[in-house]
């Protein structure tokens, strides 16, 4: 965050300046990266101090608050407090916001008993591939060739399609179609 500290009819000690990013920690672990940049203006009149913070969000949003007090202490806290308010606020809309358009996207068949739908399950299309026919045995040597777990592939003799598995124990598993 980006701080702009300026004094009017004094000029900034530094602990005033410690003073001000003490308080406005508590903004920043409230709003987190959301907060872009902070103008503190310190004020001194005759008895009067007066603080006045303008903190821009991401979002166009704007945050301000003035407050007066007798010490610096008091009218910084007073003017965080405020920020922290409008900044729940902001905070709580974005939140609200997300939660609406997640709950939009509901499937319109889930049951109503309160069991959840299955999920669709994703299909990834990895590589297309020629079926090239062969026997099982060239299958076998190509499947071992390649570090595949399986190997698609037409029988020459049968003209059928097959699924050539690798197994557990080093062995190969034949998958035999009907047509």
């Amino acid at each position: 965050m980006r701080l702009v500290l300026t004094g009017r009819h004094f000029d900034i000690s530094p602990g005033l300046r410690t003073l001000v990013d003490r308080k406005l920690v508590r903004l920043e672990r409230l709003l987190g990266n959301a907060i872009v940049s902070a103008q503190v203006v310190c004020i001194r009149e005759r008895d009067r101090l007066e603080a006045d913070v303008t903190v821009h969000m991401r979002g166009d949003h704007i945050l301000t608050s003035r407050a007066t007090g007798t010490t610096w202490n008091s009218a910084l806290t007073t003017v965080v407090d405020k920020i922290e308010r409008q900044g729940v606020k902001v905070k709580g809309k974005w939140t609200e916001r997300k939660r609406r358009v997640t709950s939009t996207r509901r499937t319109p068949d889930a049951p109503v008993d309160g069991q959840p739908a299955p999920a669709d399950p994703r299909v990834v299309r990895i590589t297309r591939a020629q079926l090239k026919p062969m026997t099982v045995a060239n299958a076998a040597l190509e499947l071992s060739a390649t570090g595949d777990p399986f190997l698609v592939f037409r029988n020459a003799e049968t003209d059928a399609l097959n699924v050539l598995l690798r197994r557990r124990r080093g062995e190969f598993g034949l998958l035999e179609s009907d047509r």
